[in-house]
């Protein structure tokens, strides 16, 4: 039988969350909304991955962190050996350490539990249209990541046995860069930048960041601005 003209199929969707109460309160809000039939839920990724190769739904709300195998590596294993199967991330989290892995792995859409059902559905509806169906928090931020300044590439080889990674936080040091705007320009925690820097200047034998400063030009690590 075919579709009356004019109509289209509802988007087929496998839920996947950990959480029970969650993942229920998604397929009954779904189930309430024109566009999309909720096919399947999963309460892990592996489960999530057995039910693609199961039903071949065109699209999973994935979690991110879930028991057994998690919502990054389950959307890299779903994209690589059905990709046919489009991914849209629903997650608490929407900090660098989460969104970029899933993006990574295949993600086209990304959405926050305080979505409402419209938007889950304008997701699903866009990442199946060739789009990416992104919350506005997550546009932005990626956005914020495109147009943050590069850092100077440090040397292939580092002085006083520096590591690539100390070379760089040591670069931004001397940009003037903050423990913390350091911390987010790479994307690593404050606690791990105050690590590097405790250990480069251990190697270096420097005291202080105007000593810090003063060693980068002197290597060669960074260049004085032309006039």
């Amino acid at each position: 039988m075919t579709e009356p003209e004019g109509e289209t199929k509802p988007a087929r969707v496998v839920v996947a969350d950990d959480q029970t109460v969650v993942r229920e309160g998604i397929v009954m809000l779904l189930g309430l909304l024109p566009g999309v039939e909720v096919v399947g839920s999963a309460g892990d990724g592996e489960e999530a991955v057995r039910l693609v190769e199961e039903l071949a739904p065109d699209v999973v709300l994935m979690d991110l962190r879930m028991p057994r195998c998690d919502g990054a590596e389950a959307t890299r294993r779903i994209r690589c050996a059905y990709p046919g199967t489009q991914v849209v991330v629903l997650t608490t989290y929407a900090d660098d350490e989460s969104l970029f892995p899933a993006l990574h792995a295949g993600a086209r859409g990304y959405l926050t539990k305080d979505a409402g059902g419209e938007e889950i559905v304008r997701a699903v509806q866009s990442v199946l249209s060739g789009d990416a169906g992104l919350s506005p928090s997550v546009q932005r931020r990626l956005l914020e990541r495109l147009s943050e300044p590069k850092p100077q590439p440090a040397p292939a080889e580092a002085p006083d046995g520096l590591t690539v990674r100390e070379a760089e936080v040591l670069v931004l040091i001397a940009e003037g860069l903050s423990n913390h705007e350091i911390a987010r320009r790479l994307h690593v925690s404050t606690a791990t930048v105050k690590t590097h820097i405790n250990n480069l200047f251990a190697k270096t034998g420097l005291k202080d960041r105007a000593q810090a400063v003063r060693y980068a030009y002197a290597k060669g690590l960074v260049r004085p601005p032309v006039e």
